[in-house]
């Protein structure tokens, strides 16, 4: 047992406050001789004074026991989790998970858990990943379990394992992923001890799914400090097994041409683009892209005559790659195709401040950007990292100038639902034709028409339909 300081006890105290359920259901397992404790990251986030709407219970009750004392008591019940021993309920709003006392393991060969319930609160604490996750308080009791000093370490923002980090990682190496996403969620440091096994056993990493990967690298993503995540990943090697391209992107400063550090370059925009999110939360999306957005750097480097590092294209091979990757660690497709474009257009905005852009060309980064503009926005704001001030400056205020311009433009043409001026019944009314491939080909060409010149009246729409029908031999 540990003794909680006063403000940990007044934390513990809110939460059974704000959570009365929590007593209410302790008294109805302990009425079917079962014990149940609150448990894991509801105890820590409890301590810390971040408690959501999810709690998390374990009991030795088994799962078809649990169901019994639930039933008729939650206002929802599901079973998905219960081969694992879990069965979810909700109640008042509350989403619970209660999963019975168990002892989970890798057999070392396959990718999922080998599960085995265990016999008793201290066996299930002992198989938890981390001392700040291996607390319990017990409902209706209230007495706080820590075997292992996860409360020590909470208070001193320490990320250990519960046993050696070698038996933790070896049991489930997600956990060498995990410890990074808590570093990055907590903002708490990596117990020495604990990165050396993460290094050493970074190779462990391929034995669990893509699936499982991207889960909690999408969690480090959307984190309050995925900086400190990120640099975990990379200095232990772990990247390297499911996102090398970050990685690769230390390239060596030409003695010469002494071009900035790209990794470094990368995390500065990262950090920037959190900074530009505004108050709808983590994107995912917005992160991510920014993360990517140089990784065709390493692939395009050239060092010119003049000494000069160029990366022609390398917005092209990036949105290339990025796709190879989130298809790899089997991102869903409209998330990957969001972060693909903004990877693929995050140079278009250079060359704008020489104004050689045309009303038409503005069109063009609006209808090529869609609904990913305002994210473009950010990310190529996000992108400027230089040191020159003046230069920063600068490419601000040219980028203040092009959304103005956008703002223009659009309220006099309605940018946003860019059309041909004629659709696609007219076209085969005007033209004869029957539904097909000469419809859409004059319907794309009405379109770019659209985008050169802006909205053209009708007369003006149908002459050069007519035109083009004439030119195609598609009339006479």
């Amino acid at each position: 047992m540990s003794v909680l300081n006063s403000a940990q006890q007044k934390a513990v105290a809110e939460l059974l406050r704000v959570s009365p359920l929590a007593d209410e259901l302790g008294h109805r397992f302990a009425a079917a001789g079962h014990e149940l404790h609150l448990v894991g990251g509801s105890v820590r986030d409890a301590l810390l004074g971040t408690l959501g709407d999810d709690l998390d219970f374990c009991t030795d009750a088994r799962p078809e026991q649990t169901l019994a004392v639930v039933q008729g008591w939650a206002d929802a019940i599901w079973e998905t989790g219960r081969e694992f021993g879990t069965i979810g309920i909700q109640k008042n709003g509350l989403r619970i998970e209660i999963t019975t006392f168990r002892a989970e393991s890798y057999d070392g060969v396959t990718r999922n858990p080998v599960v085995a319930y265990g016999t008793s609160l201290l066996d299930d604490l002992s198989r938890r990943d981390f001392t700040i996750n291996a607390m319990a308080v017990s409902v209706p009791g209230h007495e706080f379990t820590d075997p292992f000093g996860g409360l020590r370490d909470l208070t001193a923002k320490l990320i250990r394992t519960p046993a050696a980090p070698q038996i933790s990682f070896g049991d489930d190496p997600l956990r060498m992923l995990r410890a990074a996403r808590f570093a990055a969620k907590l903002r708490f440091t990596v117990d020495a001890p604990v990165v050396a096994a993460m290094r050493d056993m970074a190779a462990d990493l391929d034995r669990i799914t893509a699936e499982r990967i991207r889960d909690e690298f999408t969690k480090l993503m959307i984190a309050a400090d995925p900086i400190s995540g990120l640099r975990l990943l990379v200095d232990t090697g772990l990247a390297d097994r499911f996102l090398p391209e970050i990685s690769g992107l230390k390239l060596e400063i030409d003695e010469h041409a002494q071009h900035k550090d790209v990794y470094e370059h990368t995390l500065i925009v990262v950090m920037n683009a959190m900074r530009l999110e505004g108050d709808g939360g983590p994107d995912f999306v917005l992160r991510m892209a920014a993360l990517m957005h140089d990784i065709g750097k390493p692939a395009t480097k050239a060092v010119g005559r003049d000494g000069r590092v160029s990366f022609h294209h390398h917005e092209v091979v990036g949105a290339r790659l990025t796709k190879q990757r989130m298809k790899a660690m089997k991102y869903p497709k409209d998330v990957t195709s969001e972060v693909v474009g903004l990877v693929a257009l995050h140079l278009r905005f250079y060359g704008y401040g020489r104004g050689e852009w045309t009303d038409s060309a503005v069109r063009r980064y609006v209808t090529d950007a869609g609904p990913l503009l305002s994210r473009l926005h950010k990310l190529t704001r996000s992108d400027v990292t230089t040191r020159n001030r003046r230069k920063a400056a600068q490419l601000a205020a040219d980028y203040d100038a092009l959304e103005d311009r956008i703002a223009r433009i659009a309220a006099e043409e309605d940018l946003a639902k860019v059309r041909p001026d004629l659709d696609g019944n007219a076209i085969m009314e005007l033209l004869g034709v029957p539904p097909g491939p000469i419809v859409g080909q004059a319907w794309r060409f009405l379109k770019e028409l659209r985008l050169d010149r802006g909205p053209l009246d009708r007369d003006e729409a149908e002459a050069e339909l007519f035109k083009w029908a004439r030119e195609q031999g598609h009339i006479s």
